[in-house]
């Protein structure tokens, strides 16, 4: 990787990789939206996208422990090491063992949970849906966990190319994988109709009707759009793929050490949105998909915002950590996290003010009430998801995956508390607040703890 020549030269660098990641991330959240759009047209809150939504809870579950952001922080810091030392064959080497072996692993478990998907959705996913929407939700599953084998190596890859501070291809891979299902919602759902202005109608008839599998297929070819658009990077680059793998590989060894803690940090993540779904079962029809819809639109600022600063810091925090210029350290950590709340803290507010308006152009004023009730809820937590971008990748790049692992499951006892207990009052409004109060929590620990960790050195 680079290195600093100076701090004015490492902030130019961060600043000019977090424009291209916000411009990719700007442009997918535009696709995104634009899918729900359309989504919601064809469906409207209800049974169908009710089911279709839970059926992604364990495979995004799945990418998520096994190659997704666990992954990214474990693989990162080990791969760059190898091309900060002139070692690409090394480095590809590397990336060739853990796509290898990520694939693999998905594989066999997405095998194992496409057999028991029934049952893993009336047990665990959705016990509050009907036995009818529970085999629908099941069929869905096992359609998405196809995209979540295909992840398993797109994701490596954006992590390989991001090492070479390439934010390009791996910021339009999600416009791609978003188009993949605008496709499947336009052209394999059902007829619909959409409004695009006053007196002015767009009818599409699709090429095959498939109903709410329609969108499942997109999603399929979505998947497979992320990763195609990302091979000229690796062309680029060189990169090399074997078939082969072995634990004895040092390099391979410690990214499997800090992935290990990493993999539970985020699972309790995951567990905490699967304990949501559970809850939000319980309640009227088309909560799921309420605060589904909402929360979109609160990951809105904090993606375009926060998630491109935090990746875009990434490479750079773990050079300082690597070099022990832990003065720098923190004062690259100060100014991710001004720049990151002097956009957010206002976008927070703006989203309180204008959640009905703004829930009415994504989905329809058929379901903007019931999205902007929960997104008022969800933007209160927006400062705490977007602090923690940077605060637990502060600790990923002095390869400390433990410590955000403790802090992530104290953090999701008061989550799903406070959810249990406000749900009585606020219905699904009380789901999103409980999930704000919950990250809000986890990234003020991880703040001052990682204060006190600099202060002391």
């Amino acid at each position: 990787m680079t290195q600093l020549k100076n701090p004015s030269s490492g902030d130019r660098r961060v600043l000019f990789s977090a424009l291209i990641v916000a411009a990719g991330f700007a442009v997918s959240k535009f696709t995104g939206v634009l899918d729900d759009f359309i989504v919601a047209r064809v469906f409207g809150a209800g049974r169908e996208l009710d089911a279709y939504y839970a059926a992604f809870k364990l495979p995004d579950l799945l990418f998520t422990l096994i190659a997704g952001g666990a992954m990214a922080a474990a693989f990162i810091p080990v791969f760059g090491r190898y091309l900060a030392s002139g070692d690409r064959a090394g480095a590809w080497k590397l990336a060739s063992s853990t796509i290898n072996i990520a694939f693999l692993v998905t594989l066999a478990v997405a095998s194992v949970a496409a057999w028991s998907a029934p049952w893993l959705v009336r047990q665990f996913l959705a016990p509050g849906f009907e036995p009818d929407q529970q085999l629908l939700t099941a069929s869905l599953m096992r359609l998405v966990l196809i995209q979540t084998a295909v992840f398993s190596v797109s994701g490596i890859v954006m992590s390989a190319l991001q090492a070479h501070q390439h934010f390009w291809l791996p910021a339009l891979a999600p416009v791609m994988y978003n188009l993949g299902i605008i496709g499947g919602a336009m052209f394999l759902t059902r007829p619909f109709t959409l409004n695009i202005v006053r007196g002015m109608q767009i009818h599409v008839q699709p090429i095959q009707e498939l109903g709410v599998y329609g969108l499942a297929a997109g999603v399929i070819m979505g998947a497979l759009l992320h990763l195609l658009i990302q091979v000229p990077g690796l062309v680029r680059f060189g990169a090399r793929w074997s078939p082969y793998f072995s634990l004895a590989d040092p390099g391979l060894r410690r990214v499997l050490a800090l992935l290990g803690p990493r993999i539970l940090g985020l699972g309790v993540v995951q567990l905490n949105a699967v304990i949501t779904t559970y809850l939000a079962s319980y309640l009227k029809e088309g909560s799921l998909t309420s605060l589904e819809f909402a929360w979109r639109l609160m990951q809105m600022p904090e993606t375009i915002v926060a998630t491109a600063i935090g990746t875009a810091v990434f490479p750079t925090l773990s050079e300082l950590a690597a070099q022990h210029r832990h003065a720098e350290l923190r004062a690259t950590m100060h100014k991710a996290l001004g720049a990151i709340l002097l956009v957010n803290l206002p976008a927070a507010m703006g989203l309180m003010l204008l959640a009905r308006p703004l829930a009415g152009l994504a989905f329809g004023t058929q379901n903007a009430a019931s999205v902007a009730f929960a997104l008022k809820f969800y933007a209160l937590g927006l400062a705490g998801h977007s602090t923690l971008e940077v605060a637990a990748r502060m600790f990923y790049a002095q390869q400390d995956t433990r410590t955000p692992l403790v802090v992530a499951a104290g953090s999701m006892l008061v989550s799903v508390a406070a959810s249990f207990v406000l749900m009585r009052f606020l219905s699904y409004g009380g789901l999103a607040l409980g999930n704000g109060i919950g990250f809000t929590v986890e990234a003020g620990v991880l703040v001052w703890l990682m204060e006190r960790r600099l202060r002391a050195t």
